[in-house]
């Protein structure tokens, strides 16, 4: 069986977005670090799509207040929310993966289940925060989750940097940072 890192396919997909990325960076590079600049490309471009479909599902798919799907009751916005999940997950772990976090150690199911960990709990909170601002606070369906995506978004790039996909610390790096915390104690 064929590996899919064998894949011409995927090789030509991931290339081409490590390329329209990287030649951006040049512009931001004195301030932001590649893996940052492009975890803020990928995100942003995930960010971006989950919110178009959202708004696509709220405003011309979805036109009763309560949908009902296989016997879940929920709310237009949520139900909005909820497609948006469906097509922004497999994309946003692929970049996640394959194009931001490429060095990380872990295996992809451990990386998957991390991934889809933080999702989850992103979920409840994405769901909470989206009750509060649309539901208490009465603001617009759109507005309210785009400012919740930008406070889950700051929360899960720590989470992914330094849990789903960490990587092991070169040893040169590790060796440099020892002798640096000998010579300052």
């Amino acid at each position: 069986m064929k590996h899919y890192k064998d894949s011409r396919k995927f090789n030509f997909v991931r290339d081409t977005i490590l390329n329209v990325i990287d030649f951006f960076h040049p512009i931001f590079s004195r301030w932001i670090p590649l893996q940052t600049f492009r975890y803020l490309a990928c995100g942003g471009g995930v960010t971006v799509l989950g919110l178009v479909v959202y708004f696509i599902s709220y405003n011309y798919i979805l036109h009763d207040e309560l949908v009902s799907f296989a016997g879940i009751h929920m709310t237009r916005y949520i139900a909005a929310y909820a497609i948006s999940f469906l097509v922004s997950f497999p994309i946003g772990f692929f970049l996640s993966k394959f194009v931001v976090f490429q060095e990380s150690h872990l295996k992809g199911r451990i990386q998957l289940f991390r991934y889809a960990a933080l999702q989850g709990f992103n979920i409840i909170l994405n769901y909470s925060l989206l009750h509060f601002f649309a539901g208490f606070c009465g603001f617009w369906a759109t507005p309210s989750q785009t400012i919740t995506t930008a406070i889950l978004a700051v929360f899960s790039y720590f989470f992914q940097r330094h849990v789903s996909f960490r990587s092991k610390k070169p040893p040169v790096a590790l060796h440099a940072s020892m002798e640096q915390e000998e010579s300052m104690g």
